[in-house]
């Protein structure tokens, strides 16, 4: 009989792999720096809401990482850049880490990676010589921990390393870093690890001055005679997303390292801009998102690399109010605090179809305690009335009438109409008065639509779910696609019973 830690090590391993055979996939970054950033709960029920499945955290923050326990998101925590150092020349700070930031919160939470600090090379002055040995701590660290098949440890750097990525064929990394780069690249190889890069084609085009075109940064189809050509390969790009992966590719090449898969770590484009900043705007961060997403989920590679799918974490789920700089630099978030989406967004999968799992089954819209009860009864005028809700339960005598107060009632109508909505373009809004929530409100007698109790036969949802409105009103499209994760979830109960 093996003993119970090997069970859990073949355990994880299996887990490793099924993740890794699965396909291409798109994940969010979430970013903190903003006012009245939502609870680590309600996060949670943002990203259930939407089926986001893939999260990057610039921390290991606590409560995050407790939220996410027993959920199928899979986790990519941070070491800070103040971190990095000190974990670079104490193996036992490493190890310390780990036990504190990982492996205390699995197997319950889904951590899947360490991104070692974010584009530590040219963010941090004289950090390339200690950038490995902290991979390598947190390595041992891991393998101490009988972790390191399912959690690999990298770290995100700037395509800025690489100055000059066009042509993608005569990319190189900049030679100062050519050290570092060859001790990095053989711990991703030894480690079966990927390459992280931050890849911004925003920041490509506004920087070349004209030189690409719009189209070319923003994954819109381009006809033949139109796409950019590799003289030296005559590879034929359609998007500046590709060519700057493909430059990492030849970089690597360069230093003679190949077959080492490349995970985007932050890609995205604002959707405000200040006067000196005019394609910082709405529809071509819509179109670049859409267009990311669908060309990450087609599980196509590169012209370079056209067998190895290249996944991508979107940058990013929340608009940062808090963060200095350019006007830009605030605003490159799909959503909003309060869970309303910036623009209309389609997550969608070409090999999985949508599952009960998009539904709204335990989520919930309710009033906000502190909106303005004037805002509230006409909200839930509108919902009893022309929103359709059922709203005899909250009638005198019924079961949801107490207790009496208008934040109550409101709470039922905008959950029922919700509920019996959602899939015709219903939202969760009521003028900024809803907010959505995980916290079943259902009390004694009177159930909530989406709760488990509930018989409610609310209408089953579309193809692509409908989303909370955006502040203009119009209704925002918000689906990333629900995947199987049934051998995964057997495997957690297993490691329960271990334990």
């Amino acid at each position: 009989m093996f003993p119970r830690q090997w069970w859990k090590s073949i355990i994880l391993f299996i887990m490793f792999m099924l993740t890794y055979v699965s396909g291409a996939f798109v994940g969010v970054n979430i970013g903190t720096d903003m006012t009245n950033f939502p609870s680590a709960s309600d996060v949670v029920a943002i990203l259930k809401a939407n089926g986001i499945n893939h999260v990057r955290l610039y921390d290991a923050d606590p409560r995050m990482l407790t939220a996410f326990a027993k959920t199928e998101i899979e986790v990519m925590v941070g070491v800070t850049n103040q971190e990095v150092l000190g974990i670079g020349q104490s193996p036992s700070t490493a190890a310390s880490w780990v036990n504190k930031n990982v492996a205390a919160y699995m197997p319950e939470t889904n951590i899947t990676a360490i991104a070692v600090g974010s584009e530590v090379l040219t963010a941090i002055p004289n950090a390339a010589p200690v950038l490995v040995p902290v991979m390598n701590n947190l390595h041992r660290a891991l393998v101490a921990a009988q972790l390191n098949f399912q959690v690999k440890v990298s770290s995100p750097q700037a395509m800025d390393i690489i100055p000059k990525y066009f042509p993608p064929s005569t990319a190189t990394f900049n030679s100062t870093f050519n050290a570092t780069m060859y001790q990095l690249l053989q711990f991703l190889k030894n480690t079966g690890s990927s390459y992280m890069v931050n890849a911004y084609p925003y920041y490509g085009y506004i920087q070349g001055g004209g030189i690409f075109p719009i189209d070319y940064a923003l994954l819109r189809p381009l006809p033949v005679s139109k796409q950019i050509v590799d003289s030296n390969t005559l590879f034929h790009y359609a998007s500046m997303f590709d060519a700057m992966v493909d430059a990492v590719y030849y970089s690597m090449e360069a230093l003679n390292f190949s077959g080492i898969p490349i995970r985007v770590t932050e890609t995205g484009w604002p959707w405000l801009g200040g006067e000196n900043e005019p394609d910082a705007n709405v529809d071509n961060a819509k179109t670049y998102v859409n267009n990311v997403i669908h060309r990450v989920l087609n599980n196509s590679g590169t012209p370079r690399q056209p067998s190895i799918p290249v996944s991508a974490y979107i940058y990013e789920l929340f608009n940062e109010d808090k963060r200095p700089g350019a006007i830009s630099e605030k605003n490159w978030g799909m959503l909003f605090a309060n869970g309303t989406t910036v623009y209309p967004l389609r997550f969608r999968s070409s090999t999985a179809a949508v599952t009960n799992n998009s539904s709204a089954d335990g989520m919930f819209c309710v009033a906000k305690p502190n909106a303005d009860p004037n805002s509230l009864k006409n909200g839930l005028d509108w919902a009893c009335g022309p929103g359709q809700a059922s709203c005899s339960a909250i009638q005198e005598g019924q079961p949801c009438f107490e207790p009496n107060n208008i934040y109550n009632h409101s709470s039922y109508a905008y959950n029922d109409y919700f509920h019996r909505m959602r899939s015709s373009g219903g939202t969760c809004d009521f003028d900024g008065t809803a907010a959505m929530t995980t916290v079943d409100p259902s009390h004694g007698s009177c159930i909530y639509a989406g709760s488990a109790n509930s018989n409610s036969s609310a209408t089953q949802s579309p193809p692509f779910q409908l989303g909370p409105s955006s502040p203009d009103g119009k209704s925002s499209i918000l689906q990333i696609p629900a995947t199987t994760f049934l051998f995964p979830t057997i495997i957690l109960l297993v490691l329960v019973q271990l334990s």
